[in-house]
């Protein structure tokens, strides 16, 4: 890493050589692999960034000059780049660097970025903020190909176009082909248009024509004329017709190719789309080979590519993989739907066994959820495997093509709750609070993995209208035996409330208690709406003291309900809610944020006793 040390400004690097910009990818890729095997994180994108990566930052100042991901999983090797190679070590631990942009780490990070398509839309408003204040910067969006699934990404670029704002769209093209070629004229001319001789020609003509009088009629007509001849041999791009100026297909392992373009986009005064062509996880064998395992990985031997982990446990997307095989095999009316997302939520099994009956509608989850709707409408059963925070982007759909229609669509929200390392943008923290607004929508609380295969079949099976089954990243914890009865232990002193994974800790909440003498009674809710109130009521008549935890901000959850109903029905008694409170989450492990928000059972336990000792 001789030469990664030596970078420490922009300057340092704009003063490499063609040498020693190779030997500086192939340092910077050294160091994703040793690192991200560490801490893990997202490695195959970055790996196949690192060329686009330099030359952005090369041509580029992104202290000034606004560059916006899409998603921001790709920004490790502009985050070693702009002052944070020493702290990279600390990538996704709590209060370590973030594993997406995050703008008061660093100017250089322009905008917050989790979730992907909306990268076009974002530049554009920067863009034109620029133009209104007369300022003076570039602005680009680097967008993955991937990200062209979703419908957002077309309503910016659909806008960016018409807005003859200058900005440069970069669209990172590592497995999916955008533009079809039409034969040999087609591929001839790609390669023609990426020669540096074809823009400088292009150039030259435009100065002379500048020049001379009536220069600038005679280039527009000549221009008109070249751009009518080749759409009728060869057909224009989907982005010409929306008003960008196409560049490309361009090497994106081609630093001097990749320089080369980037001026040339940033000296062309009107929306620019450069198209550029990577190899995911290029550099790293195992990364090659498979590069949808090192999307997104734990910490792994780096000399092998394994996982670190000694037996990989379970997880409540394998059990929900499994049980919705199952129930297919069962129920023919039983399909499934995802957004880009068959291997993380469990679903590769049912795709081989079922294909006809798995859609993968790309990263379009309003499409998804709107999709399920008709689906269920003309009497199939929709299952809806979706990320909580993912669901998010589809709420009007839930609201108004399902819910309001009272139509059976089963949602099983993967990753609800606190899930770690990737931060703000995906901890599944809200999903109780907006889902408990819906209308009509039933959402169950599997604690472990047996309840979940249990809730997800009577959700399918049994129940009607829409009903939503969340359950946490990874796999059980403690309590794994499936509970026969909302009362999990007897106690007299006060009742703690629970739902979920987080069940774990509120049990162990009861045993620091014990150990003091305090006898706590543990009621776990199964599902959140509707609320078993009768339990609950039941209980706290007799310990006249009450603790409600749960992974949820504040506004609209559970313990809100719990507390307000008590009160209606006469119950008055000391009362603690144990909550996320108003605010996002930081990146960090689970047990880490759990202690750092007041949820270990240590924390909800010296909370119990405060309610104990106020009353």
């Amino acid at each position: 890493m001789d030469l990664l040390n030596q970078i420490n400004s922009r300057e340092d690097l704009c003063a490499l050589d063609a040498q020693q910009l190779q030997q500086l990818c192939e340092e910077l890729r050294q160091f994703l692999v040793q690192n991200v095997a560490k801490t893990g994180g997202h490695l195959a994108a970055n790996l196949g960034l690192v060329e686009l990566t330099v030359a952005i930052e090369r041509v580029f100042d992104t202290s000034k000059d606004r560059l916006l991901f899409d998603v921001g999983h790709q920004s490790y090797v502009h985050k070693i780049l702009t002052g944070r190679r020493d702290e990279f070590c600390s990538l996704r631990t709590l209060g370590g660097i973030a594993g997406f942009p995050k703008p008061d780490e660093s100017p250089c990070d322009a905008f917050v970025a989790g979730h992907a398509s909306s990268s076009v839309s974002t530049a554009l408003g920067m863009a034109r903020a620029r133009t209104l204040q007369k300022q003076d910067y570039h602005v680009i969006a680097l967008m993955g190909d991937g990200a062209m699934t979703g419908g957002l990404a077309y309503e910016g670029l659909n806008d960016a176009g018409e807005s003859n704002e200058p900005l440069i769209v970069i669209l990172n093209d590592n497995g999916m082909s955008i533009t079809p070629n039409v034969g040999g004229i087609s591929k001839h001319l790609s390669v023609i248009r990426t020669r540096p001789g074809y823009f400088r020609l292009k150039k030259g003509y435009r100065s002379v024509t500048n020049a001379i009088p009536g220069g600038k009629a005679i280039y527009r007509f000549s221009h008109r004329m070249k751009e009518r001849w080749k759409r009728m041999l060869l057909g224009s791009t989907f982005f010409d017709e929306m008003g960008f100026e196409y560049y490309g297909p361009v090497d994106g392992h081609n630093l001097k190719r990749l320089e080369y373009m980037l001026n040339l986009a940033k000296n062309c005064r009107k929306p620019v789309l450069l198209h550029v062509l990577t190899k995911k996880g290029k550099g790293y064998a195992p990364a090659e080979e498979n590069p949808d395992v090192f999307h997104g990985i734990g910490s792994f031997d780096p000399a092998t590519g394994k996982p670190c982990a000694c037996a990989e446990k379970p997880t409540f997307s394998d059990t929900f993989g499994k049980t919705i095989c199952a129930l297919a095999r069962e129920n023919e009316k039983v399909c499934a739907i995802t957004a880009a997302m068959i291997g993380g939520t469990g679903l590769k099994e049912f795709s081989a066994e079922f294909p006809e009956r798995c859609f993968d509608v790309g990263i379009a989850e309003g499409h998804a959820v709107a999709m399920a709707g008709g689906l269920a409408k003309q009497g199939m059963i929709p299952v809806v495997a979706i990320y909580s925070t993912f669901l998010q982007r589809a709420f009007d759909m839930l609201l108004q093509d399902v819910a309001m229609q009272k139509l059976h669509v089963v949602f099983a929200v993967d990753r609800a709750g606190l899930v770690g390392e990737d931060g703000e943008t995906h901890q599944g923290i809200f999903d109780i609070n907006y889902l408990r607004a819906v209308p009509n929508m039933q959402v169950l609380c599997p604690a472990n993995q047996a309840e979940l295969e249990t809730m997800l079949r009577e959700a399918v099976l049994s129940m009607d209208g829409p009903v939503a089954v969340r359950y946490p990243r990874g796999g059980d914890g403690e309590l794994t035996a499936q509970a026969q009865s909302p009362l999990l232990r007897q106690g007299t002193d006060i009742t703690l409330v629970g739902y979920g994974k987080l069940i774990n800790e509120i049990m162990g909440a009861a045993d620091l208690l014990q150990a003091d003498k305090i006898s706590a009674e543990v009621v776990k809710l199964p599902s959140v709406k509707p609320i078993d109130m009768a339990a609950i009521a039941q209980s706290v008549r007799k310990t006249r003291h009450l603790l409600v935890a749960e992974e949820a901000v504040c506004i609209g959850c559970a313990g809100k309900e719990i507390a307000a109903t008590l009160r209606m029905q006469g119950i008055v008694v000391p009362t603690a809610l144990v909550n996320i409170g108003d605010r996002f989450v930081p990146h960090g492990t689970v047990a880490a944020l759990y202690q750092l928000l007041g949820l270990d059972a240590e924390s909800i336990a010296k909370k119990a006793r405060e309610v104990l000792h106020e009353a």
